[in-house]
């Protein structure tokens, strides 16, 4: 059995949902339609002419990229330009694009997840906050016996943790009365009788981003025909997605050898690098992409060096007055989410029994040379 596009973009908005991008980003379905089957899905950094004849070849429908094709506005679509050319192969061919940017950059065991553990950083944290998972406070009456069923359901589901505490609930036992009226099929009691029960009130926090999984656990687990529950909002602030990671090495290390470690962790050719080579660095903060405007950021954090691309002139002028030490591997680091995302990918779609292959592109988008 093969996935059809629309499930294959539920898959991947599991790992980078689209409200953990940066405003204005320009993520999701860019090119073509995903109501079809889809044989084979393509994980790219860029959609160049030379990927989306890899994916032709390849008899993929889907590219998912990590760069946006559509990213600057277009005045025309002329089939004689680049741009108009690559548009129209990928439409004639009938290969979707579909975009995770700032999403995936964000998520949890995405992007800068993979680079901070590419670099072997450890103690991790996000260097710049985008989105906070607001929290709720779940509290549902439930017969005495049936508890641990309901309790087991909702934690399943994502709901009960307090930090790196799971399974967290308080629950008062209690007496519940109802009456049920002409054309209920109640579980305790009968129809025009009034009932007391013995219930228990589970109360436990649920992060909204699985609060509607939490509630249909709930509810599917629950005896009742109309289950009473609250869910109201928290001022305790939930856990913190955002671009970046702050992490340390397990040992201090020049500047020179630590260089030497980014380049072997993301297969480049070459980085530049601003500060002294002999000073020592151990806490880093690492970033893919363009991420000189962190500059700042990362000095708050109290990072010995910043590891980005896309380092211009001034900027490594400001960083080397600060104190700031950099490395920059290029844009092109970027390239370790092919084979990370369609690993990824690859297990989920296996686990829901799908036939659909993720390849990772092998075509080399780097478009500078060294002479």
């Amino acid at each position: 059995m093969l996935a059809r596009g629309e499930t294959i973009v539920q898959l991947m908005e599991k790992l980078a949902p689209k409200h953990y991008a940066v405003p204005d980003d320009r993520i999701g379905l860019q090119i073509g339609s995903l109501r079809k089957e889809v044989k084979r899905v393509l994980v790219a950094l860029d959609v160049t002419q030379a990927v989306a004849d890899e994916a032709a070849e390849l008899g993929a429908e889907l590219i998912i990229a990590h760069h946006a094709p559509l990213y600057r506005p277009l005045k025309h679509l002329q089939t004689d330009t680049p741009e108009g050319s690559l548009m129209a192969s990928l439409l004639r061919r009938d290969i979707a694009v579909y975009v995770a940017h700032t999403n995936l950059d964000t998520a949890e065991g995405g992007m800068n997840d993979w680079m901070a553990e590419a670099l072997g950083l450890e103690g991790r944290d996000v260097l710049e906050e985008v989105h906070t998972d607001k929290l709720f406070k779940l509290a549902v009456f439930v017969p005495i016996d049936h508890q641990d069923i309901v309790r087991d359901a909702i934690f399943r589901a994502g709901a009960g943790w307090i930090g790196q505490y799971s399974h967290c609930s308080f629950n008062v036992e209690g007496t519940g009365t109802f009456l049920p009226r002409e054309g209920t099929h109640p579980f305790i009691g009968q129809q025009g009788k009034l009932e007391r029960a013995r219930e228990v009130r589970i109360e436990t926090v649920v992060p909204h981003s699985v609060h509607k999984a939490v509630i249909q656990a709930m509810l599917k687990a629950h005896p009742y025909e109309e289950v009473a529950y609250d869910l109201y909002p928290m001022d305790l602030k939930g856990r913190s997605f955002g671009l970046g990671r702050v992490g340390s090495l397990p040992q201090p290390e020049t500047l020179d050898a630590f260089a030497e470690r980014v380049k072997k962790a993301f297969d480049v050719p070459f980085v530049r690098i601003v500060g002294d080579g002999s000073r020592s660095v151990r806490k880093v903060a690492v970033l893919g992409g363009s991420g000189g405007k962190y500059i700042r950021h990362a000095k708050f954090a109290g990072a010995d060096v910043l590891v980005t691309g896309d380092i211009d002139y001034h900027t490594a002028h400001d960083a080397d007055a600060m104190g700031l030490a950099i490395v920059d591997p290029g844009h092109n680091a970027e390239k370790i989410m092919k084979p990370k995302t369609a690993e990824w990918l690859q297990e989920r779609l296996r686990e829901k029994g799908y036939a659909t292959e993720a390849i990772a592109s092998k075509v080399n988008t780097e478009p500078f040379k060294l002479r």
